[in-house]
């Protein structure tokens, strides 16, 4: 495919009242931009798909369409009201995300901080309880160096300690499980380093209480993320793109 030339299109999103949004490539971090409502990375196995998703060329580089409404990071990134570059993690960073499923987001994360052969040191570690689940993991990391699947409880520190090289620099949880805030706090005190940054897909669904709403048991989440010793960054609404699911971006705040 020849390379594509980008217009200045301008169009209104559905997302946020109709806002105009610029279609102009805007680069969110090395291998992440975003054009108007869609995002791409840098496809680190040029020539393949992960799942299908539209492929690109624009000059010498190949990018992946990274959509935003089967992936709840690209939706967080899409609907943030602050700089949605500080919620990506550097190239060559250690991270750890917890809830691999496939690995369609995953492998996207692994196109900014690893790249192409691995070429920035980066490692992603990708936990997944689903034996099935991580048939498609293992295939994905087998092209992907520096993408290291995990099969164990994602909620049980021992199961990952063996695989993670370092504190992570940046964690992702988006587990099917009730206490999900819970299980984040302990796993980023076991594993987030100090000025790290995690994201925390929370569906209402999988935070089960015997009372309240869906407002109230994303306020139950809020309270436990404020009273532990993360920093509360945004609470994105993903709706539009992911119905009732909330992102809470967090940082754990650096030592003196």
């Amino acid at each position: 495919m020849g390379s594509v030339r980008i217009s200045a299109i301008v169009f209104r999103s559905p997302q946020r009242g109709g806002e105009r949004v610029p279609r102009r490539p805007v680069k969110l971090g090395w291998g992440v931009r975003r054009e108007g409502r869609s995002l791409w990375t840098r496809n680190a196995v040029r020539g393949i798909s992960v799942r299908g998703e539209r492929r690109k060329r624009d000059s010498r580089i190949e990018w992946r369409a990274w959509d935003p409404t089967r992936s709840k990071v690209a939706a967080a990134l899409l609907l943030t009201g602050n700089d949605a570059s500080d919620m990506l993690p550097e190239p060559g960073s250690t991270c750890l995300y917890l809830g691999a499923s496939t690995g369609s987001t995953v492998s996207h994360i692994h196109d900014h901080v690893c790249g192409a052969g691995n070429h920035h040191g980066g490692q992603v570690v990708a936990v997944e309880i689903s034996p099935r689940m991580m048939r498609d993991l293992t295939a994905l990391a087998s092209k992907r160096p520096g993408l290291v699947p995990v099969l164990g409880d994602a909620r049980i520190p021992h199961a990952v300690a063996p695989y993670i090289r370092s504190q992570a620099d940046w964690m992702h949880q988006d587990l099917s499980i009730a206490d999900q805030a819970q299980t984040f706090v302990k796993m980023a005190g076991a594993f987030l380093k100090p000025g790290g940054t995690g994201l925390l897909s929370l569906k209402a669904a999988s935070e089960r209480s015997s009372d309240g709403d869906d407002d109230s048991r994303f306020e139950k989440a809020a309270r436990i993320l404020g009273e532990s010793e993360l920093e509360v960054v945004e609470r994105i609404d993903l709706a539009g793109l992911e119905d009732q699911h909330i992102v809470f971006h967090v940082l754990l705040p650096a030592t003196d």
